[in-house]
């Protein structure tokens, strides 16, 4: 996006990019579909240990309805918007349709792509900047954007190599963190429920932090994920490095207490499994029912009164086990990273450097990253315009 910009603004641009094809992130994205933006922008769900009004700011510079704009009108890629989800596709559902478009429109704006270029330093020069490729010669450059991600899932290009080179040039980085990653639980104790899934309201709070999430759970044969699951993980992940395990909730279906009391009212002879089955999926109740420590082909006649406060509190607040993943295994699979460069070495305006003239930053290696649905596109389209467009008048050429 940074290139598309850069170059629509007549700055001479050459796109360095790490891999052979380009575009990995968006290639993995939405199960190979893309999922290009969300329908609608909560800015309150974006997670920053930086300033949220700075994070406000840049995510109020292109606003959702011209960034739908652009990608109908200047990329040439009709959206539809999945209702159940709120998410934003391609209409070609497809991932490469998306990667193979803003290419051919970067390239159609002027910009040039250099494949397999790996950048191993950057260094100020008078009016610029030099790049250090390896195994190549240097590049002496007007203005220089980084926008290499983060550390999420290496094997698409993103290792940190563009924060490694910013902390090294005196840049304030939060730590960073796998955000967006299934949890384990080892022993799993719902191994058996691998491959059931189902819509639930998930909660995980430790000392420092809470998260909340409402949509899709997946149980996995070693733990937990699915859209729900991954928007509170990055609670998780933190509180084993910081201020221990946090505690993980989960309420498993649309009831609250109430609700599963009048369920699991005396009712002929119905027993307790019949009763949680009807509203769950039955390896699900089976599982849970056992968690609460029931036994589940009683009549719900002969249901003790601490046994139902039990199963309830099970099936509305049921704790859920869980030992990690820990950092490596984490970024493995996570959706993007969290921490990163602070929001105030940037201006938000320009994505330029408070620390260094004609260099620019964006996307991913910002501290700052939202929920699933197409939050973190979101981001980096719009840090990446900005970007582009600044570098663009840095170089003097607007």
């Amino acid at each position: 996006m940074a290139a598309i910009f850069a170059a629509a603004s007549g700055v001479d641009t050459l796109l360095l990019e790490r891999t052979g094809d380009g575009g990995r992130k968006i290639l993995i994205s939405g199960g190979g579909r893309c999922n290009i933006l969300p329908s609608t922008v909560d800015e309150s769900r974006f997670v920053t240990d930086s300033s949220p009004h700075t994070l406000r700011k840049i995510v109020r510079s292109w606003p959702l309805r011209e960034q739908i704009a652009f990608f109908e009108q200047d990329a040439g890629i009709r959206l539809v918007e999945e209702a159940e989800s709120s998410k934003l596709f391609p209409a070609s559902q497809s991932a490469r349709d998306v990667r193979d478009r803003l290419y051919a429109l970067a390239r159609s704006k002027g910009a040039s792509i250099r494949s397999n270029a790996r950048v191993i330093g950057a260094t100020p020069a008078a009016r610029g900047w030099i790049v250090a490729l390896e195994n190549a010669e240097p590049i002496r450059a007007g203005a220089l954007i980084i926008a290499t991600g983060g550390l999420s899932v290496p094997r698409t290009g993103s290792d940190g190599d563009g924060i490694r080179i910013l902390e090294r040039s005196g840049h304030v980085v939060n730590p960073t963190y796998p955000a967006l990653t299934p949890l384990t639980a080892n022993p799993a104790p719902f191994a058996a429920l691998s491959g059931v899934s189902l819509n639930v309201a998930i909660a995980a709070r430790s000392s420092e932090r809470a998260a909340d999430a409402q949509g899709g759970f997946l149980f996995t044969h070693h733990g937990y994920s699915g859209p729900s699951a991954l928007d509170v993980s990055h609670v998780a992940v933190r509180s084993l490095t910081s201020d221990g395990p946090a505690t993980i909730t989960v309420r498993w279906s649309l009831l609250d207490e109430a609700a599963w009391a009048a369920e699991l009212t005396p009712h002929g002879s119905r027993t307790v499994l019949a009763a949680v089955s009807e509203i769950l999926p039955f390896r699900l109740a089976e599982a849970l029912v056992a968690h609460a420590g029931v036994e589940p082909r009683i009549p719900l006649a002969t249901l003790t009164r601490k046994d139902r406060l039990q199963l309830i509190e099970t099936l509305v607040r049921g704790v859920l086990p869980w030992t990690g993943p820990t950092i490596d295994e984490g970024y493995q699979k996570a959706e993007v990273t969290g921490g990163g460069v602070h929001l105030s070495e940037i201006d938000p305006r320009t994505m330029e450097s408070r620390r260094a003239s004609r260099l620019f930053l964006c996307g991913e290696l910002l501290d700052a990253f939202g929920p699933i649905g197409g939050y973190n596109f979101l981001w980096a389209w719009a840090t990446g315009r900005a970007a582009g467009r600044a570098a663009a008048e840095a170089a003097g050429l607007l």
